[in-house]
């Protein structure tokens, strides 16, 4: 009887939907998650582990009151789908905030931020 029951089974376990769904994940960023860095970055890139989509990935980098301060220039790398950049202008010391929201081609959005501080001079 068991046996019987066996393939039915398992083909009912084949189509449950799985919640092991691969979505856009950031795997690498410069500057990195809470870095310190002693001079103004001229670029933030943000790289994933899958292609992103062009039309509706998008960032901006925030400073300490709330304003973009981005050159407005974010795009998805023709080499390399899987990295969005864009350019900053010459930072002042604080800190600053990435906001990143992607559309991977997976069909998922993903939405998350970073932030970098610029020291001071000594």
């Amino acid at each position: 009887m068991r046996r019987r029951w066996l393939p039915a089974w398992v083909l009912g376990l084949a189509l449950l939907p799985s919640s092991a769904l691969p979505h856009a994940v950031l795997v690498k960023a410069i500057p990195a998650q809470r870095a310190a860095l002693a001079e103004s970055p001229t670029r933030v890139e943000l790289w994933f582990n899958e292609r992103l989509e062009p039309a509706y990935s998008r960032a901006s980098v925030i400073n300490e009151v709330g304003a973009q301060i981005d050159l407005r220039d974010v795009a998805v790398s023709p080499e390399d789908p899987k990295r969005l950049s864009l350019s900053l202008p010459p930072l002042v010391p604080g800190r600053y905030t990435v906001r990143f929201r992607v559309l991977s081609v997976d069909g998922h959005v993903v939405e998350s931020s970073l932030t970098f501080t610029v020291r001071r001079p000594r």
